[in-house]
């Protein structure tokens, strides 16, 4: 998936992404452990989708506690 992707979904399917990913790693590495991987290289994929994924969902915590904080200012001064 692709980060202009990504940056468009919602918060909601931004966690059932994440919860699919880890649960395909975890599958993925199971494989790999049993020796029943083709594809080592979707590893490889899937741990970067999750990575995509957390920093999305870590800028959108970010932006949302600078907005609180600006309000916060704003409310103090005022």
């Amino acid at each position: 998936m692709k980060a202009k992707e990504i940056h468009e979904l919602t918060n909601d399917d931004l966690r059932s992404q994440l919860a699919e990913g880890r649960a395909e790693l975890f599958n993925l590495r199971f494989q790999m452990a049993t020796s029943q991987l083709d594809n080592t290289a979707r590893i490889k994929l899937v741990k970067k989708d999750i990575a995509r994924v957390l920093t999305v969902i870590r800028e959108r915590e970010l932006s949302q506690a600078a907005e609180a904080q600006q309000a916060q200012a704003a409310v103090e001064t005022a």
